[in-house]
């Protein structure tokens, strides 16, 4: 199972927006960060690569899968994405600065064909049910 990070989605009040601002990169696309992930072989292990998982709001809202690790400009490292993304049914996550490991298990599942309803809900209102446990 692979190993996936979180980051806080800064300067996003919303999913939507986020949604937008990823696929308007057009193709895949480098975040660039200081430092190589130690865990990086366990985020692109064989049964399958991990994704950025995304918080809005204090929320894990959506996740962007990862394709891979290169460096980038002055010694930093990029971290290689898709440009959409991918809904999970919310849960409370603190904001932190840079990104945090979260272990597969730990992980949202993504929404599915069923979960419609949900994921037209209003932000504030799928929040508050998910801090309530029943989403």
């Amino acid at each position: 199972m692979p190993l996936h990070l979180t980051k806080v989605a800064f300067g996003c009040d919303s999913a939507d927006y986020l949604s937008q601002r990823l696929a308007s990169r057009g193709g895949p696309w480098d975040h660039t960060t200081r430092y190589l992930p130690k865990r990086h072989a366990e985020i692109l292990s064989e049964g399958g690569s991990g994704s950025l998982f995304w918080i809005v709001k204090h929320q894990l809202v959506g996740r962007t899968p990862i394709l891979g690790f290169g460096e980038a400009e002055g010694g930093r490292t990029a971290i290689r994405l898709e440009p959409r993304l991918i809904l999970v049914h919310p849960r409370p996550k603190r904001a932190h600065q840079g990104w945090r490991y979260l272990e597969a298990a730990d992980a949202p599942p993504d929404l599915g064909s069923g979960d419609a309803e949900i994921a037209e809900m209003p932000p504030a209102l799928m929040r508050e049910l998910a801090a309530m446990g029943l989403i």
